[in-house]
């Protein structure tokens, strides 16, 4: 049945198809050909939306949803430009800064790249910034989101693999962080040499004085979630509850901007980034029963044992076929689909788990902005009004500091710390 599964799948998303339908007719052709019922189908579908940690994911998206279309956005972008924006290309630096903020509310990359994208990139075009440049700075920094926790694809990661989500949130904050720093310096070096400006935010300290009094309710939530789960207060789940109740309770009685349109809003953004999601998980469990009944995770780990005989060639291994499958699968369907084999192979050379889904993540976020089916890049290049071409030139510096930092968390792994 994989054959026949692998070919129907990626003959669907040839044309277009959605992830989530192309993972569902590749099944049922699949079965058809087998002979099997397509029952299987329904019996499969709900299962692995069964997990009580998996309430975490619309939880989390929620929280961020209230924040953001709340005036917390606007304090996030001053408190950026105050921190960073004296520096070359400073809005540049905004852009990445902001990026680390708003993965600390959010920890999605799409949402990242739509309301970073839209406060920035006109001013950028404005001050100066070529458009292609501007929307490389956009695409590859909101990518920051899914490293910084709460991350929906280490949760994904977490339920798949079963690993602690908490592990995975702590271990993340690092690789997030040098992914930040490397984009920053490489903004700043490329800045200098086209003479952009800085765009530092007037009033000095004092400025930045009323605007962190404002900001740091929101910025805390980070720190509110890790230090929560990290002292065993309470579980993700638990957390992800109390991070809506922590943005609601600063919108009504800090920010005052709670409204019922802007709760209605949150909640219509959630629905539709939930639906998303559990859509691709619901489809992938279809497509695990079929690899787990015919013991493709132990039949590759075999294969690559037999074929690769230093560990150093199975990370290379793995790593390149992430690369490749991100620049066509959305982040979380990838993680979805790799995590159950790769997590195989990686225990045949004693691959830390925690390790394994830094590497995934790092690995797949860097397809959001790869064509063919980058995301966060065709967010951008809509609102730059670019093309395709002329913005991944753009990217070329970015993606070096994407490989560096993936090369350092495979080869080094003192670097995974949680």
């Amino acid at each position: 049945m994989t054959p026949i599964l692998v070919f129907a799948f990626f003959g669907l998303m040839a044309l277009s198809v959605p992830v989530a339908h192309a993972m569902l007719g590749g099944t049922a052709l699949a079965l058809m050909m087998d002979g099997k019922p397509l029952a299987v189908i329904a019996q499969r579908l709900y299962a692995p939306t069964q997990a009580f940690p998996m309430l975490a994911i619309p939880y989390f998206i929620l929280a961020g949803s209230l924040m953001m279309h709340g005036k917390f956005g606007e304090y996030l972008v001053n408190i950026a430009r105050l921190i960073v924006g004296r520096f070359r290309g400073g809005l540049g630096q905004v852009s990445i800064l902001g990026s680390v903020m708003f993965g600390g509310v959010s920890g999605s990359a799409v949402a990242d790249a739509s309301a970073m994208g839209n406060a920035l990139i006109p001013v950028q075009v404005r001050d100066g910034y070529p458009a292609p440049f501007a929307a490389a700075i956009n695409a590859s920094s909101s990518t920051v989101s899914v490293l910084i926790p709460p991350s929906i694809p280490l949760i994904l990661f977490g339920l798949v693999a079963n690993v602690s989500i908490v592990d995975l949130f702590v271990a993340g904050i690092l690789p997030g962080l040098l992914l930040a720093a490397g984009m920053m310096a490489m903004v700043w070096y490329v800045a200098r040499r086209r003479g952009l400006p800085a765009a530092p935010l007037p009033g000095g300290f004092r400025a930045f004085k009323s605007q962190i009094v404002f900001a740091l309710p929101a910025l805390l939530m980070p720190i509110f979630i890790i230090g929560t789960l990290r002292f065993g207060i309470a579980t993700p789940t638990e957390v992800s509850v109390l991070a809506v109740a922590y943005a609601l309770l600063i919108g009504i009685f800090f920010y005052r901007d709670v409204t019922p349109r802007l709760i209605w809003n949150a909640l219509v953004e959630t629905g539709m980034m939930t639906g998303a999601v559990m859509l691709i998980i619901m489809a992938s469990g279809t497509i695990q029963w079929i690899l787990t009944a015919e013991q493709v995770p132990q039949n590759l780990a075999a294969f690559v044992g037999t074929h690769l005989t230093e560990p150093w060639m199975v990370l290379i291994a793995l790593n390149l076929v992430m690369l490749v499958v991100g620049m066509f699968l959305d982040l979380p369907a990838a993680v979805l689909l790799l995590a159950p084999l790769f997590v195989t192979i990686g225990n045949t050379i004693g691959l830390d788990p925690v390790q394994l889904g830094l590497m995934m993540v790092i690995n797949l976020s860097v397809g959001l902005y790869t064509p063919p089916v980058g995301t966060t890049l065709f967010i951008s290049m809509a609102i730059a009004r670019t093309g395709i071409g002329e913005t991944s030139k753009a990217l070329l510096p970015f993606y070096l500091v994407a490989v560096v930092v993936l090369l350092a968390f495979t080869f080094i792994p003192a670097l995974t710390i949680y």
